[in-house]
């Protein structure tokens, strides 16, 4: 629910600021409360130079690169259903990254759950391209799917010697330096400080970055890479119920189609663990 509820007030947001320099003053917040965090609570604050480098590229490609071209294909006009639904298919090039880099297996059964979630988000993209997709902003999207891929297979396979307060401050100030050098190349500063653009980009800061992201980090360090990424086939179902209740976007007798298939999915293959 919190990760599906970013696609919504993204979407809010750049109707009222360009996406970049949204994102730079986001993440310069989030790594601002990090930090304060970091030094007050954390034990260890010895910060290692691998360590730095390893947060910060996953920053750059959760952060930076995911959510910029999720952002971008939005100010471009995309639905915020079509783009939840493009990245969603993260979970199959997550799994086959998973079998290549980290060795993880799949069952039978877990295949066909990937395969039912895939068909679930296939039917809900097909729908919504009635309306059209412009090449800028899905070839956005699919920067946005393949680095979330890569970001989970890198968090995976690095781990982290930081606490979650130290290895988020350095994600979160990698993509904050990442987005304002791309903002103060490409973009125009103007923020409209509407009531609708402050209460999304506090939502974003509060229940996404500091919510969400943290569940996903603990998520990875207690499950399988495929495991925990399948739970992004739930994605594009609920997008869709949230755009439909708060964007006023359609939602169609497929999605529910494409939201039951989805779940059932997404419930195979994280709690079936029989090997054929």
């Amino acid at each position: 629910m919190l990760w599906s509820s970013a696609f919504i007030t993204s979407k809010i947001i750049v109707d009222n600021a360009p996406p970049f320099l949204s994102l730079s003053i986001r993440f310069g917040i989030v790594a601002l409360l990090f930090f304060l965090f970091f030094i007050f609570f954390s034990k260890d604050k010895y910060i290692s130079f691998k360590a730095f480098k390893n947060a910060s590229i996953s920053g750059l490609l959760f952060h930076g690169l995911y959510l910029g071209g999720v952002f971008f294909a939005l100010s471009r006009g995309i639905s915020a259903t079509l783009i939840a639904l493009i990245v969603s298919l993260q979970p199959i090039l997550t799994s086959f990254l998973a079998k290549i880099y980290l060795n993880e297996t799949l069952t039978k059964f877990q295949w066909l759950g990937i395969i039912l979630g895939f068909s679930g988000a296939l039917i809900i993209i097909i729908s919504d391209l009635i309306d059209g997709l412009t090449i800028v902003a899905f070839f956005a999207g699919i920067v946005g799917l393949v680095s979330s891929s890569l970001g989970i297979i890198w968090q995976k396979k690095i781990g982290s010697d930081l606490s979650l307060s130290g290895n988020n401050f350095l994600q979160a100030l990698s993509a904050a330096i990442f987005h304002l050098l791309l903002a103060l190349c490409f973009e125009k500063f103007f923020i409209n400080f509407s009531n609708d653009f402050i209460l999304a980009m506090s939502w974003q800061i509060f229940a996404v970055s500091l919510g969400a992201f943290l569940i996903l980090m603990w998520l990875l360090a207690n499950n399988k890479a495929n495991e925990t990424s399948t739970l992004f086939f739930l994605v594009p179902p609920i997008s869709a119920l949230l755009a439909f209740l708060i964007l006023e976007e359609t939602f169609t007798s497929f999605d529910f189609l494409g939201l039951f298939l989805s779940c059932l999915g997404v419930f195979i293959v994280s709690k079936i663990q029989i090997k054929m």
